[in-house]
Protein backbone atom coordinates (compact mmCIF):
# COMPACT_ATOMS: atom_id res chain seq x y z
CA UNK A 1 0.00 0.00 0.00
CA UNK A 2 1.66 3.57 -0.95
CA UNK A 3 2.30 5.41 2.12
CA UNK A 4 -0.10 9.15 2.13
CA UNK A 5 2.11 10.09 4.78
CA UNK A 6 5.49 9.01 6.26
CA UNK A 7 7.65 10.79 9.12
CA UNK A 8 11.18 9.81 9.80
CA UNK A 9 13.11 11.73 12.40
CA UNK A 10 11.12 14.64 13.16
CA UNK A 11 12.38 16.55 15.98
CA UNK A 12 10.82 19.82 17.17
CA UNK A 13 12.92 21.82 20.27
CA UNK A 14 11.22 25.25 22.38
CA UNK A 15 13.16 26.57 24.96
CA UNK A 16 13.54 24.77 27.46
CA UNK A 17 11.42 21.63 25.87
CA UNK A 18 11.63 19.09 23.43
CA UNK A 19 8.34 19.17 21.87
CA UNK A 20 8.96 16.33 19.28
CA UNK A 21 11.87 13.70 19.48
CA UNK A 22 12.70 11.92 16.73
CA UNK A 23 8.87 11.15 15.95
CA UNK A 24 8.12 8.19 13.31
CA UNK A 25 4.85 8.08 11.57
CA UNK A 26 3.70 6.24 8.99
CA UNK A 27 -0.18 6.33 7.28
CA UNK A 28 -1.37 4.47 4.50
CA UNK A 29 -3.31 6.35 1.64
CA UNK A 30 -7.11 5.63 2.19
CA UNK A 31 -6.72 5.11 5.73
CA UNK A 32 -8.11 6.18 8.84
CA UNK A 33 -5.23 7.11 11.53
CA UNK A 34 -5.61 8.36 15.07
CA UNK A 35 -2.82 9.88 16.89
CA UNK A 36 -3.17 9.42 20.88
CA UNK A 37 -1.09 10.90 23.84
CA UNK A 38 -1.14 12.28 26.97
CA UNK A 39 -0.88 16.48 27.31
CA UNK A 40 2.04 17.73 25.96
CA UNK A 41 3.12 14.25 23.85
CA UNK A 42 4.01 16.38 21.00
CA UNK A 43 0.69 15.97 18.83
CA UNK A 44 -0.27 19.00 18.26
CA UNK A 45 3.66 20.12 16.85
CA UNK A 46 3.60 17.01 15.16
CA UNK A 47 0.34 18.18 13.20
CA UNK A 48 1.54 21.51 12.57
CA UNK A 49 4.73 20.56 11.11
CA UNK A 50 2.55 18.62 9.20
CA UNK A 51 0.37 21.09 7.97
CA UNK A 52 3.01 24.16 7.52
CA UNK A 53 2.51 26.05 10.62
CA UNK A 54 5.95 25.11 12.31
CA UNK A 55 9.41 23.89 10.62
CA UNK A 56 10.94 20.50 12.05
CA UNK A 57 14.42 21.03 13.17
CA UNK A 58 15.65 17.36 12.33
CA UNK A 59 13.91 14.49 10.03
CA UNK A 60 12.39 14.67 6.89
CA UNK A 61 8.36 14.37 5.78
CA UNK A 62 7.19 12.61 2.41
CA UNK A 63 4.00 13.14 1.07
CA UNK A 64 2.87 10.14 -1.04
CA UNK A 65 6.33 9.44 -1.67
CA UNK A 66 7.84 12.32 -2.30
CA UNK A 67 10.37 14.75 0.32
CA UNK A 68 8.51 17.90 1.34
CA UNK A 69 9.37 20.63 3.56
CA UNK A 70 6.28 23.11 4.35
CA UNK A 71 6.76 26.78 5.43
CA UNK A 72 3.31 27.60 5.38
CA UNK A 73 0.00 26.34 5.47
CA UNK A 74 -0.99 27.48 2.12
CA UNK A 75 1.86 25.14 1.02
CA UNK A 76 0.44 22.25 2.64
CA UNK A 77 -2.78 23.17 0.98
CA UNK A 78 -1.38 23.31 -2.07
CA UNK A 79 0.03 19.50 -1.77
CA UNK A 80 -3.46 18.56 -0.59
CA UNK A 81 -3.19 18.29 3.21
CA UNK A 82 -6.16 20.30 5.00
CA UNK A 83 -6.57 20.76 8.81
CA UNK A 84 -9.85 20.85 10.73
CA UNK A 85 -9.15 22.69 13.98
CA UNK A 86 -10.59 22.21 17.55
CA UNK A 87 -11.81 25.50 17.66
CA UNK A 88 -14.12 25.97 14.40
CA UNK A 89 -12.55 28.55 12.09
CA UNK A 90 -15.62 29.97 11.01
CA UNK A 91 -17.49 33.53 10.83
CA UNK A 92 -21.03 33.08 11.95
CA UNK A 93 -22.13 36.32 10.35
CA UNK A 94 -21.63 34.65 6.75
CA UNK A 95 -23.52 31.94 4.83
CA UNK A 96 -21.98 28.09 4.47
CA UNK A 97 -21.07 29.13 0.98
CA UNK A 98 -18.82 32.07 1.54
CA UNK A 99 -17.51 30.15 4.53
CA UNK A 100 -16.68 27.55 1.90
CA UNK A 101 -14.86 29.64 -0.52
CA UNK A 102 -13.13 32.76 2.35
CA UNK A 103 -9.99 33.16 0.33
CA UNK A 104 -10.27 30.59 -2.45
CA UNK A 105 -12.74 32.75 -4.22
CA UNK A 106 -13.69 31.32 -7.82
CA UNK A 107 -13.49 35.05 -9.93
CA UNK A 108 -15.93 35.67 -12.84
CA UNK A 109 -15.04 39.26 -15.44
CA UNK A 110 -13.97 42.55 -14.11
CA UNK A 111 -12.61 40.35 -10.59
CA UNK A 112 -15.81 39.95 -9.01
CA UNK A 113 -16.87 36.55 -6.88
CA UNK A 114 -18.22 33.81 -9.51
CA UNK A 115 -20.54 32.62 -6.61
CA UNK A 116 -22.90 30.56 -9.43
CA UNK A 117 -19.39 28.90 -10.22
CA UNK A 118 -18.62 28.22 -6.25
CA UNK A 119 -22.18 26.97 -5.59
CA UNK A 120 -21.58 24.55 -8.52
CA UNK A 121 -18.14 23.08 -7.11
CA UNK A 122 -19.77 22.75 -3.54
CA UNK A 123 -23.06 20.77 -5.07
CA UNK A 124 -20.10 18.73 -6.54
CA UNK A 125 -18.38 18.42 -3.28
CA UNK A 126 -20.77 17.40 -1.26
CA UNK A 127 -22.47 14.97 -3.42
CA UNK A 128 -19.13 13.18 -4.23
CA UNK A 129 -18.49 12.48 -0.44
CA UNK A 130 -22.30 12.08 0.62
CA UNK A 131 -21.45 15.60 3.10
CA UNK A 132 -25.05 17.61 2.95
CA UNK A 133 -25.31 21.27 3.46
CA UNK A 134 -27.30 24.47 2.36
CA UNK A 135 -24.60 26.84 1.12
CA UNK A 136 -27.23 29.54 1.81
CA UNK A 137 -27.46 28.82 5.89
CA UNK A 138 -25.57 31.24 8.17
CA UNK A 139 -23.23 29.12 9.77
CA UNK A 140 -24.47 31.21 13.40
CA UNK A 141 -27.90 29.06 12.58
CA UNK A 142 -26.05 25.15 12.33
CA UNK A 143 -25.84 23.36 14.87
CA UNK A 144 -22.28 22.25 16.29
CA UNK A 145 -22.30 18.82 14.49
CA UNK A 146 -23.14 21.01 11.00
CA UNK A 147 -20.58 23.61 11.53
CA UNK A 148 -17.74 20.72 11.36
CA UNK A 149 -19.52 19.37 8.38
CA UNK A 150 -18.77 22.97 6.71
CA UNK A 151 -15.39 22.83 8.23
CA UNK A 152 -14.90 19.51 6.26
CA UNK A 153 -16.25 20.43 3.01
CA UNK A 154 -14.22 23.62 3.42
CA UNK A 155 -10.62 21.44 2.83
CA UNK A 156 -12.37 18.92 0.73
CA UNK A 157 -13.68 22.20 -1.77
CA UNK A 158 -9.86 23.29 -2.08
CA UNK A 159 -8.66 19.90 -3.34
CA UNK A 160 -7.50 17.90 0.17
CA UNK A 161 -6.70 14.33 -0.37
CA UNK A 162 -5.35 14.45 3.22
CA UNK A 163 -7.55 15.55 5.93
CA UNK A 164 -5.86 16.33 9.35
CA UNK A 165 -8.96 16.60 12.42
CA UNK A 166 -7.78 17.88 15.65
CA UNK A 167 -10.06 16.41 18.11
CA UNK A 168 -13.30 15.99 16.11
CA UNK A 169 -15.66 14.64 18.39
CA UNK A 170 -14.60 17.14 21.57
CA UNK A 171 -18.10 19.15 20.83
CA UNK A 172 -20.74 16.53 19.60
CA UNK A 173 -23.50 14.82 21.33
CA UNK A 174 -23.81 10.48 20.40
CA UNK A 175 -25.73 11.00 16.95
CA UNK A 176 -23.39 13.59 15.85
CA UNK A 177 -20.75 11.50 16.24
CA UNK A 178 -22.15 8.35 14.61
CA UNK A 179 -22.80 11.24 11.79
CA UNK A 180 -19.61 12.22 11.50
CA UNK A 181 -17.82 8.84 11.81
CA UNK A 182 -20.24 7.56 8.71
CA UNK A 183 -18.39 11.03 7.28
CA UNK A 184 -14.96 9.60 8.04
CA UNK A 185 -15.84 5.83 6.76
CA UNK A 186 -17.42 7.61 3.49
CA UNK A 187 -14.77 10.06 3.12
CA UNK A 188 -12.56 6.76 2.90
CA UNK A 189 -14.09 4.95 0.64
CA UNK A 190 -13.54 7.77 -1.88
CA UNK A 191 -9.83 7.04 -1.19
CA UNK A 192 -9.27 10.51 1.46
CA UNK A 193 -6.30 9.63 4.31
CA UNK A 194 -7.58 11.12 6.95
CA UNK A 195 -5.12 11.81 10.29
CA UNK A 196 -6.74 12.64 13.33
CA UNK A 197 -6.30 13.36 17.12
CA UNK A 198 -8.78 12.02 20.05
CA UNK A 199 -8.37 11.48 23.93
CA UNK A 200 -11.89 9.64 23.68
CA UNK A 201 -10.50 6.09 23.29
CA UNK A 202 -13.26 4.14 22.54
CA UNK A 203 -14.15 6.19 19.99
CA UNK A 204 -10.44 5.29 18.97
CA UNK A 205 -11.18 1.97 18.64
CA UNK A 206 -14.42 2.29 16.69
CA UNK A 207 -13.00 3.91 13.84
CA UNK A 208 -9.65 4.08 13.32
CA UNK A 209 -7.94 1.50 11.29
CA UNK A 210 -4.27 2.03 12.58
CA UNK A 211 -3.19 4.42 16.06
CA UNK A 212 0.17 5.71 16.50
CA UNK A 213 0.73 6.10 20.28
CA UNK A 214 2.97 9.16 21.61
CA UNK A 215 4.65 9.71 24.83
CA UNK A 216 6.65 12.32 25.71
CA UNK A 217 7.39 13.21 22.46
CA UNK A 218 8.24 10.52 20.89
CA UNK A 219 6.89 7.04 19.02
CA UNK A 220 5.93 4.43 21.88
CA UNK A 221 3.47 2.14 20.00
CA UNK A 222 1.58 1.64 16.63
CA UNK A 223 -1.38 -0.85 16.45
CA UNK A 224 -4.40 -2.06 15.27
CA UNK A 225 -7.62 -1.32 16.90
CA UNK A 226 -8.08 -5.25 17.47
CA UNK A 227 -4.82 -5.89 19.07
CA UNK A 228 -5.53 -3.45 21.81
CA UNK A 229 -8.31 -2.78 24.67
CA UNK A 230 -8.73 0.82 25.57
CA UNK A 231 -7.12 0.53 29.14
CA UNK A 232 -4.03 -0.85 27.35
CA UNK A 233 -4.27 2.18 25.06
CA UNK A 234 -4.33 4.38 28.21
CA UNK A 235 -0.83 2.30 29.99
CA UNK A 236 0.74 2.54 26.91
CA UNK A 237 -0.04 6.96 26.97
CA UNK A 238 0.00 7.75 30.68
CA UNK A 239 1.08 4.42 32.00
CA UNK A 240 -2.25 4.01 34.10
CA UNK A 241 -5.14 2.40 33.68
CA UNK A 242 -8.50 3.67 31.76
CA UNK A 243 -10.07 6.37 34.66
CA UNK A 244 -13.60 7.08 35.11
CA UNK A 245 -15.78 10.16 36.25
CA UNK A 246 -18.17 7.69 38.38
CA UNK A 247 -18.91 9.51 41.83
CA UNK A 248 -19.57 5.92 45.00
CA UNK A 249 -21.48 8.55 47.40
CA UNK A 250 -23.64 11.17 48.22
CA UNK A 251 -22.41 14.64 49.63
CA UNK A 252 -25.53 16.74 48.99
CA UNK A 253 -26.51 18.95 51.98
CA UNK A 254 -30.04 20.73 52.33
CA UNK A 255 -27.98 24.32 52.21
CA UNK A 256 -28.59 25.91 48.85
CA UNK A 257 -25.05 27.38 47.60
CA UNK A 258 -26.81 28.80 43.95
CA UNK A 259 -30.06 29.81 43.73
CA UNK A 260 -31.79 30.67 40.28
CA UNK A 261 -35.71 32.17 39.67
CA UNK A 262 -37.27 33.21 36.88
CA UNK A 263 -33.71 34.16 34.95
CA UNK A 264 -34.48 35.72 31.46
CA UNK A 265 -32.17 36.90 29.00
CA UNK A 266 -32.32 38.67 26.08
CA UNK A 267 -30.08 38.87 22.95
CA UNK A 268 -29.33 41.90 20.75
CA UNK A 269 -33.05 41.48 19.23
CA UNK A 270 -34.56 41.01 22.22
CA UNK A 271 -35.55 37.73 21.95
CA UNK A 272 -35.57 35.16 24.91
CA UNK A 273 -32.09 33.14 24.86
CA UNK A 274 -33.20 32.26 28.41
CA UNK A 275 -36.50 32.00 29.32
CA UNK A 276 -37.42 31.96 32.89
CA UNK A 277 -35.20 29.59 34.27
CA UNK A 278 -34.86 28.25 37.69
CA UNK A 279 -32.51 25.75 39.21
CA UNK A 280 -30.95 25.39 42.44
CA UNK A 281 -27.54 23.66 43.06
CA UNK A 282 -26.67 22.62 46.85
CA UNK A 283 -23.26 22.80 48.80
CA UNK A 284 -21.97 19.54 48.30
CA UNK A 285 -23.89 18.76 45.14
CA UNK A 286 -22.46 18.52 41.11
CA UNK A 287 -25.31 19.46 38.83
CA UNK A 288 -25.03 18.59 35.54
CA UNK A 289 -26.36 20.95 32.84
CA UNK A 290 -26.74 19.40 29.30
CA UNK A 291 -27.26 20.70 26.12
CA UNK A 292 -26.79 20.70 22.23
CA UNK A 293 -24.33 23.95 21.91
CA UNK A 294 -26.37 27.38 20.84
CA UNK A 295 -29.59 26.39 23.41
CA UNK A 296 -28.89 29.02 25.65
CA UNK A 297 -25.95 27.46 28.69
CA UNK A 298 -23.36 30.00 27.39
CA UNK A 299 -25.82 32.77 28.30
CA UNK A 300 -27.48 30.47 31.54
CA UNK A 301 -23.61 30.78 32.49
CA UNK A 302 -23.02 34.37 31.05
CA UNK A 303 -26.06 35.37 33.48
CA UNK A 304 -24.50 33.79 36.94
CA UNK A 305 -20.50 35.06 36.03
CA UNK A 306 -22.01 38.49 34.95
CA UNK A 307 -21.06 39.35 31.52
CA UNK A 308 -24.79 38.92 30.17
CA UNK A 309 -27.25 40.90 31.24
CA UNK A 310 -30.15 39.72 33.25
CA UNK A 311 -33.81 41.04 31.85
CA UNK A 312 -35.63 39.74 34.48
CA UNK A 313 -35.41 37.02 37.75
CA UNK A 314 -32.66 36.47 40.60
CA UNK A 315 -29.74 34.84 41.34
CA UNK A 316 -28.38 34.64 45.04
CA UNK A 317 -25.10 33.00 45.87
CA UNK A 318 -25.37 31.56 49.50
CA UNK A 319 -28.17 33.50 50.13
CA UNK A 320 -26.99 37.06 48.72
CA UNK A 321 -28.72 38.38 45.80
CA UNK A 322 -25.74 38.78 42.90
CA UNK A 323 -28.23 39.98 39.79
CA UNK A 324 -27.06 42.94 38.86
CA UNK A 325 -23.41 42.59 41.00
CA UNK A 326 -19.90 43.06 39.25
CA UNK A 327 -18.06 39.83 37.87
CA UNK A 328 -15.20 41.28 40.42
CA UNK A 329 -17.76 41.41 43.47
CA UNK A 330 -18.78 37.63 42.43
CA UNK A 331 -15.38 36.67 42.07
CA UNK A 332 -14.35 37.27 45.32
CA UNK A 333 -17.77 36.27 47.03
CA UNK A 334 -17.08 32.75 46.29
CA UNK A 335 -17.76 31.54 42.41
CA UNK A 336 -15.32 30.36 40.42
CA UNK A 337 -15.01 29.79 36.52
CA UNK A 338 -13.90 26.99 34.13
CA UNK A 339 -14.32 28.92 30.74
CA UNK A 340 -15.54 26.69 27.40
CA UNK A 341 -12.54 28.61 25.52
CA UNK A 342 -9.75 28.24 27.55
CA UNK A 343 -7.96 30.43 24.83
CA UNK A 344 -10.44 33.22 24.38
CA UNK A 345 -11.99 33.72 27.89
CA UNK A 346 -9.52 31.87 29.98
CA UNK A 347 -5.90 33.15 29.18
CA UNK A 348 -3.86 35.83 28.11
CA UNK A 349 -2.02 34.04 25.73
CA UNK A 350 1.07 36.98 25.37
CA UNK A 351 1.33 36.80 29.24
CA UNK A 352 3.62 34.79 31.89
CA UNK A 353 2.27 31.86 33.27
CA UNK A 354 2.04 33.53 36.67
CA UNK A 355 0.39 36.52 35.32
CA UNK A 356 -2.15 33.88 34.10
CA UNK A 357 -2.68 32.49 37.55
CA UNK A 358 -3.48 35.69 39.22
CA UNK A 359 -6.21 36.71 36.40
CA UNK A 360 -9.69 36.75 38.53
CA UNK A 361 -8.18 37.03 41.56
CA UNK A 362 -5.66 39.25 41.61
CA UNK A 363 -7.14 41.53 44.12
CA UNK A 364 -6.59 38.65 46.96
CA UNK A 365 -3.68 37.05 48.46
CA UNK A 366 -1.86 35.88 47.54
CA UNK A 367 -1.68 37.86 44.33
CA UNK A 368 -2.42 41.28 46.40
CA UNK A 369 -0.80 42.95 49.45
CA UNK A 370 -2.74 45.36 50.30
CA UNK A 371 -3.63 47.83 47.13
CA UNK A 372 -0.23 46.14 45.36
CA UNK A 373 -0.10 43.38 43.62
CA UNK A 374 2.41 40.69 44.75
CA UNK A 375 4.51 39.57 42.45
CA UNK A 376 6.21 37.13 44.68
CA UNK A 377 2.90 35.75 45.99
CA UNK A 378 1.69 35.16 42.55
CA UNK A 379 4.98 33.20 41.08
CA UNK A 380 4.67 30.98 44.56
CA UNK A 381 0.77 30.27 43.83
CA UNK A 382 1.97 29.36 39.86
CA UNK A 383 4.64 27.04 41.29
CA UNK A 384 1.73 25.40 43.58
CA UNK A 385 0.01 25.39 40.83
CA UNK A 386 2.61 23.67 37.99
CA UNK A 387 3.10 20.92 40.83
CA UNK A 388 -0.30 20.07 41.89
CA UNK A 389 -1.61 20.00 38.51
CA UNK A 390 0.78 18.84 36.93
CA UNK A 391 1.23 22.00 34.17
CA UNK A 392 3.94 20.60 31.89
CA UNK A 393 6.16 23.75 31.78
CA UNK A 394 10.06 24.27 31.61
CA UNK A 395 8.93 26.96 34.06
CA UNK A 396 6.74 29.86 35.00
CA UNK A 397 8.10 32.97 32.86
CA UNK A 398 7.22 31.24 29.49
CA UNK A 399 3.59 32.67 28.24
CA UNK A 400 0.52 30.76 28.00
CA UNK A 401 0.45 30.39 24.05
CA UNK A 402 3.78 28.27 24.55
CA UNK A 403 1.99 25.55 26.17
CA UNK A 404 -0.53 22.52 24.37
CA UNK A 405 -3.79 22.78 24.56
CA UNK A 406 -4.02 20.38 27.56
CA UNK A 407 -1.79 22.35 29.70
CA UNK A 408 -3.50 25.60 29.24
CA UNK A 409 -6.23 23.75 30.52
CA UNK A 410 -5.02 22.13 33.80
CA UNK A 411 -3.42 25.67 34.31
CA UNK A 412 -7.12 27.73 34.28
CA UNK A 413 -8.43 24.40 36.38
CA UNK A 414 -5.76 24.80 39.18
CA UNK A 415 -6.28 28.43 39.02
CA UNK A 416 -9.65 27.91 39.85
CA UNK A 417 -9.54 25.09 42.24
CA UNK A 418 -6.65 26.80 44.30
CA UNK A 419 -8.93 29.35 44.85
CA UNK A 420 -11.48 26.97 46.99
CA UNK A 421 -14.26 28.52 45.31
CA UNK A 422 -18.15 28.28 47.42
CA UNK A 423 -19.89 27.41 43.91
CA UNK A 424 -17.58 26.02 40.83
CA UNK A 425 -19.04 27.10 37.16
CA UNK A 426 -16.87 24.46 34.57
CA UNK A 427 -17.85 24.36 31.49
CA UNK A 428 -16.03 21.78 29.82
CA UNK A 429 -13.01 21.24 31.90
CA UNK A 430 -12.10 18.02 30.61
CA UNK A 431 -11.95 19.44 27.05
CA UNK A 432 -8.80 18.65 24.95
CA UNK A 433 -6.61 17.06 28.04
CA UNK A 434 -5.54 13.28 28.07
CA UNK A 435 -6.81 10.33 30.34
CA UNK A 436 -4.42 10.98 33.24
CA UNK A 437 -5.26 15.03 33.47
CA UNK A 438 -8.95 14.05 33.04
CA UNK A 439 -8.79 11.78 36.28
CA UNK A 440 -6.84 14.54 37.96
CA UNK A 441 -9.56 16.98 37.35
CA UNK A 442 -12.38 14.69 38.35
CA UNK A 443 -10.45 13.62 41.75
CA UNK A 444 -10.39 17.84 42.15
CA UNK A 445 -14.14 18.24 41.64
CA UNK A 446 -15.33 15.44 43.56
CA UNK A 447 -12.56 16.52 46.67
CA UNK A 448 -13.96 19.91 46.59
CA UNK A 449 -17.59 18.84 46.50
CA UNK A 450 -16.95 16.45 49.50
CA UNK A 451 -15.68 19.54 51.21
CA UNK A 452 -19.09 21.29 50.25
CA UNK A 453 -18.86 23.22 47.10
CA UNK A 454 -21.24 23.28 44.87
CA UNK A 455 -20.92 22.73 41.23
CA UNK A 456 -22.69 23.62 37.63
CA UNK A 457 -21.31 21.12 35.31
CA UNK A 458 -21.52 21.88 31.63
CA UNK A 459 -20.01 19.19 28.99
CA UNK A 460 -19.98 17.72 25.87
CA UNK A 461 -18.50 14.42 27.60
CA UNK A 462 -21.53 12.97 28.61
CA UNK A 463 -20.15 10.28 30.36
CA UNK A 464 -18.55 12.88 32.20
CA UNK A 465 -22.04 14.57 33.03
CA UNK A 466 -23.48 11.32 34.21
CA UNK A 467 -20.69 10.03 36.20
CA UNK A 468 -19.82 12.97 38.28
CA UNK A 469 -23.21 14.62 38.24
CA UNK A 470 -25.92 14.65 41.07
CA UNK A 471 -28.37 15.65 38.93
CA UNK A 472 -28.74 16.73 35.42
CA UNK A 473 -31.11 19.36 33.74
CA UNK A 474 -31.70 19.42 30.04
CA UNK A 475 -31.38 23.01 28.53
CA UNK A 476 -32.86 23.03 25.21
CA UNK A 477 -33.83 26.14 23.13
CA UNK A 478 -33.26 28.43 26.26
CA UNK A 479 -35.37 26.53 28.86
CA UNK A 480 -34.80 23.65 31.18
CA UNK A 481 -36.89 20.88 29.87
CA UNK A 482 -36.11 17.67 31.75
CA UNK A 483 -34.54 16.67 35.34
CA UNK A 484 -32.33 13.40 34.08
CA UNK A 485 -31.59 10.73 37.33
CA UNK A 486 -27.70 10.10 36.28
CA UNK A 487 -27.62 6.62 37.37
CA UNK A 488 -30.87 5.47 35.12
CA UNK A 489 -29.67 7.42 32.50
CA UNK A 490 -27.27 6.18 29.45
CA UNK A 491 -25.33 8.81 27.06
CA UNK A 492 -27.54 8.21 24.08
CA UNK A 493 -30.77 8.52 25.98
CA UNK A 494 -29.01 11.90 27.33
CA UNK A 495 -28.44 12.81 23.51
CA UNK A 496 -31.75 12.46 22.84
CA UNK A 497 -32.96 14.56 25.80
CA UNK A 498 -30.03 17.12 24.31
CA UNK A 499 -31.70 17.17 20.91
CA UNK A 500 -35.44 17.78 22.20
CA UNK A 501 -36.17 14.29 20.99
CA UNK A 502 -37.79 13.03 24.10
CA UNK A 503 -39.92 10.24 22.30
CA UNK A 504 -36.52 8.51 20.68
CA UNK A 505 -35.70 8.70 24.92
CA UNK A 506 -38.09 7.01 26.12
CA UNK A 507 -38.08 4.19 23.80
CA UNK A 508 -34.38 3.93 24.97
CA UNK A 509 -34.92 3.90 28.37
CA UNK A 510 -35.50 0.63 30.36
CA UNK A 511 -37.41 2.67 33.26
CA UNK A 512 -38.35 5.23 34.85
CA UNK A 513 -35.12 7.92 34.43
CA UNK A 514 -37.15 11.08 33.79
CA UNK A 515 -38.88 13.57 35.61
CA UNK A 516 -40.56 16.13 34.43
CA UNK A 517 -39.14 19.61 34.54
CA UNK A 518 -41.94 21.38 36.19
CA UNK A 519 -42.14 18.55 38.85
CA UNK A 520 -39.81 19.30 42.55
CA UNK A 521 -36.55 17.38 41.46
CA UNK A 522 -34.30 18.70 44.47
CA UNK A 523 -31.90 20.72 41.84
CA UNK A 524 -34.47 22.08 39.41
CA UNK A 525 -37.17 24.20 41.39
Amino acid sequence: MTLAIELTGITKRFPGVVANDNVNLSVETGEIHAVCGENGAGKSTLMKILFGMQSPDEGTMRIHGEEVRFSSPAEAIERGIGMVHQHFMLAGQLTVLENVILGAEPLASLGRIDFDAAKAHLAEVGEAYGLDVDPDDLIESLEVGERQRVEIIKVLYRGAQILILDEPTAVLVPHEVDELFRNMRELKAAGETILFIDHKLEEVLQIADTITVLRQGRTVATVKPDEVSAGDLAEMMVGSELPTPQTSRSTVTDEVALSIKGLTVLDEDDRAVLDSVSLDVHRGEVVGLAGVEGNGQSEFVGAIIGTEKVQAGSIRLLGEEISHSTIRHRRNSGIGYVPQDRQQEGLLLSAPLWENAALGHQTRPPFANGRWFDRFGARERTEAIRSWFDVRTPDIEVTANSLSGGNQQKLIVGREMTAEPRVLIAAHPTRGIDVGAQAAVWDDIRAARADGMGTLLISADLDELIGLSDTIVVIHKGQLTATLDPADITPRQLGSYMTGSEDDAAELADGPAVEDAAEDSGGLQ
